[in-house]
């Protein structure tokens, strides 16, 4: 399986993971400042600052760009719930 990179600037810490892993699912593992409330793209708490890499994650889905303008996400914010590492680098922090 293709493996990335991820960085959670908050605790200054780099891990490889697999292609398609949520990064709220590592950023729980590693022990990074995101939180969540849902994880189903329903509540917005998991927003996060793509700092890096933001070409490297899914395309946000009609549910999480409803969110993310809901709660007046800016152009380089993501939910960690919803977004998954696709390759490369990617570097995050909670926003």
């Amino acid at each position: 399986m293709a493996k990335a990179e991820l960085t959670f600037k908050d605790i200054n810490k780099t891990v490889t993971v697999s292609t398609g892993e949520r990064v709220i699912d590592v950023s729980e593992k590693e022990g990074s400042g995101i939180v969540y409330g849902c994880k189903e793209g329903d509540c917005g708490t998991c927003i996060m600052d793509v700092l890096e890499g933001w070409e490297n994650l899914s395309q946000p889905s009609v549910v999480e760009d409803k969110i993310l303008r809901e709660n007046a996400a800016g152009r380089h914010q993501r939910l960690a719930c919803q977004a998954q590492v696709l390759g490369g680098k990617v570097v995050v922090k909670p926003a």
